[in-house]
């Protein structure tokens, strides 16, 4: 568990950005998906004065080492912690890519992460975040891999994304109890893949959720009633592991975790509080790979020394960038 100490007298602000995807040509100055990457971080960091940042996979794609090195350069001479757990497409060469990657990202002086057991993926660890000598919120990041073998869909495709392993569920488990024993009693977490249970939390919330299947419906008649506290954007089909795993009813019963926020889906940004517990995608970052002008951004976390009290979606027009 890494232990981050911050003496502060306001609350610590923790700004979430997702799925970049910046190849090494897109860094170059005046190509406008890097120009819009950096330009949106930028406007965020002077909107949000983050005291953290934390990036929920999908930076760029496996072997591309110089725009993961641009990444590193970019967030070190920001000066701010900044942490990642990685997405499909940072996993998606397996295991030899991300380890170096990881090794140009811990020779900064700003990064914040902690190696794991191998065996259960590339980012799974804990940052402790003390306010004032108080724990005040554990933010748990783990790895959701790439895709898996799985039965044949529709269109005969023999995989599935990926999610979160048994093995996984266990070391979670074991993270809690080390949070308890901390004094921390509040936790975030942040993983790429969404679990399988955003799918049943759509579901509940939406008064005319996207179907399973086909294209998505561009409407939106409301929530459903019990879920008015819900927000954000939903325009594209869940990308979760197809089966329940188990995530959630871990997670509910041991009631730690109040906030999951994950990546992956670049056209859906929203928040709904199900069964108790906030299940969040992340806005976009950019213009990388694909989204919608409209989604672009970063998430905010307030925290308090009782852990998170607020979470909104912080937006940038993009009409700004010249």
């Amino acid at each position: 568990m890494i232990r981050l100490s911050m003496e502060t007298d306001r609350d610590i602000r923790i700004l979430n950005l997702t799925d970049p995807q910046l190849t090494a040509g897109e860094w170059e100055k005046g190509n406008r998906t890097g120009d819009a990457f950096r330009y949106t971080v930028g406007t965020l960091i002077e909107r949000v004065r983050p005291d953290l940042i934390t990036v929920s996979g999908d930076l760029s794609y496996a072997g591309d080492y110089v725009s993961y090195r641009n990444y590193a350069d970019y967030f070190d001479d920001l000066g701010i912690p900044w942490t990642c757990c990685f997405g499909n497409h940072d996993n998606q060469g397996g295991d030899e890519p991300v380890r170096r990657v990881l090794d140009e990202f811990m020779k900064r002086k700003t990064f914040v992460f902690e190696k794991c057991d191998p065996a259960l993926g590339n980012s799974n660890f804990v940052i402790l975040i003390e306010k004032n000598g108080k724990a005040a919120e554990g933010i748990i990041l783990m790895d959701t891999h790439d895709r898996i073998p799985y039965k044949a869909d529709m269109c005969g495709k023999n995989e599935a994304w990926a999610g979160l392993t048994p093995e996984q569920l266990a070391w979670y488990r074991d993270r809690i109890a080390e949070l308890k024993e901390a004094g921390c009693r509040d936790s975030t977490l942040i993983i790429h893949t969404p679990i399988y249970a955003y799918i049943e939390a759509a579901g509940a919330a939406f008064v005319n959720p996207v179907p399973e299947k086909g294209e998505p419906d561009y409407g939106f008649a409301g929530w459903n009633p019990g879920y008015e506290d819900s927000f954000g954007f939903y325009h594209e089909i869940i990308s979760a592991y197809p089966e329940d795993e188990g995530a959630f009813e871990l997670i509910h019963r041991l009631g730690s975790t109040g906030n999951v926020i994950s990546g992956h889906d670049h056209m859906n940004n929203w928040a709904v509080r199900y069964r108790g517990v906030r299940l969040i995608f992340g806005t976009k970052t950019g213009i990388g790979s694909y989204g919608e002008s409209a989604i672009n951004g970063g998430t905010v976390l307030t925290v308090d020394e009782n852990g998170v009290k607020d979470v909104r979606h912080e937006y940038v027009d993009l009409d700004g960038l010249r």
